[in-house]
């Protein structure tokens, strides 16, 4: 399924104090990562201290250099005991979830800064139930929506056990959105893709401290369905439109539909090797922010994706996203302009 094999990727497992140290450079307030739930518990029930410590060293660390750690507890991968039960269609991946979140708050309660459940559970089912490009590799609607319920449930547990502590921290579900755009004759078609792709999740964060809006494209939507890009329109190395102005749609949506909920924009950025078009699309994407803040919507903070060039999961490492490139063999890290632009405008608080 993947171009090609992720390797070492970006081996932030050893060089996480590095990262951090770029975030603190840049003149950035926090650092959002992951802990992997495979290394944490490598077999059903048994869940592994030393992992355990080397994230409470990444949340202390980051405490120390006066930035925000941000833990996201499931982005896409599971372990194999977990994906040999059937993932996310067996009838105890939801509760197992809850049971490894109440393990990491355990450990790392009292240090985190902010805490995502589940990244982007909307595109963990269709990307991997309904069009076939991520594991387990299959093509069947009933399939995708029983396993959107199986995540939001998840959600609900996991916010649960992370509530009940240690620390006091905000908690909330981060959400793939495209800023869907109504063509005519689209309305039928475009409830059809929305419902089961966004509105479901939005709908099973109440009560969240917040949610994670995560945007990088518009997706116009006519009679049959999802369009191609715009003729005159430019499109980046993933294929999106260039569209900045999106985020605002979905910051504004996600702010409708939840009825204001607190929102952290959690993702937003471009794959593009020309670094003065990501500061263009950053910019105009912020612009809207501005635009949202302006109009009294409640938005915390803004994450670009990604710190570094990252593997980009079936893709490979082709698109670059991010602020900071990395040397395939080396490691080596090299802040790219774009970078300085961005630290200049999270260190003024204010746009250019």
């Amino acid at each position: 399924m993947c171009v090609e094999s992720s390797g070492d990727a970006c081996d932030s497992w050893h060089r996480w104090q590095q990262d951090v140290d770029l975030v603190v450079s840049l003149g950035l307030g926090a650092y959002r990562f992951s802990v992997e739930w495979s290394r944490i518990e490598p077999a059903d029930g048994e869940f592994s201290v030393a992992t355990l410590d080397h994230y409470r060293r990444i949340c202390a660390y980051c405490h120390d250099k006066g930035i925000v750690p941000v833990v996201t507890l499931h982005h896409f991968t599971i372990p194999r005991w977990l994906a040999a039960n059937g993932g996310w269609e067996w009838d105890a991946a939801p509760e197992r979830f809850a049971r490894f979140c109440a393990r990491v708050v355990a450990h790392l309660g009292d240090l985190i800064g902010w805490a995502c459940t589940l990244n982007e559970p909307n595109v963990v089912a269709t990307m991997g139930y309904l069009l076939g490009v991520f594991p387990p590799v299959q093509r069947d609607a009933a399939r995708r929506d029983a396993v959107n319920d199986a995540l939001c449930r998840a959600h609900r547990l996991g916010v649960e056990a992370l509530r009940a502590g240690p620390g006091q921290f905000p908690v909330g579900l981060t959400l793939s959105m495209h800023d869907f755009q109504l063509q005519p004759g689209g309305e039928a078609r475009l409830d059809r893709i929305r419902r089961p792709t966004e509105d479901v999740y939005l709908e099973a964060t109440g009560g969240d401290d917040f949610v994670g809006v995560q945007t990088y494209t518009r997706m116009r939507i006519g009679p049959d369905g999802i369009l191609a890009a715009q003729e005159g329109v430019p499109t980046t190395q993933m294929g999106y439109e260039f569209w900045p102005a999106a985020l605002e749609g979905t910051v504004r949506r996600a702010w409708e539909v939840t009825g204001g909920t607190p929102l952290l924009v959690t993702e937003n950025g471009i794959g593009t090797a020309d670094d003065t078009q990501r500061v263009e699309y950053v910019h105009g994407a912020l612009e809207g922010v501005l635009r949202c803040l302006a109009d009294g919507i409640d938005v915390r903070g803004y994450f670009y994706w990604s710190l570094l060039d990252n593997f980009e999961w079936v893709l490979g490492y082709r698109p670059t996203f991010g602020l900071v490139a990395v040397d395939r063999t080396t490691f080596e890290r090299t802040p790219k302009p774009s970078a300085a632009w961005f630290g200049g405008v999270a260190r003024a608080h204010a746009m250019p």
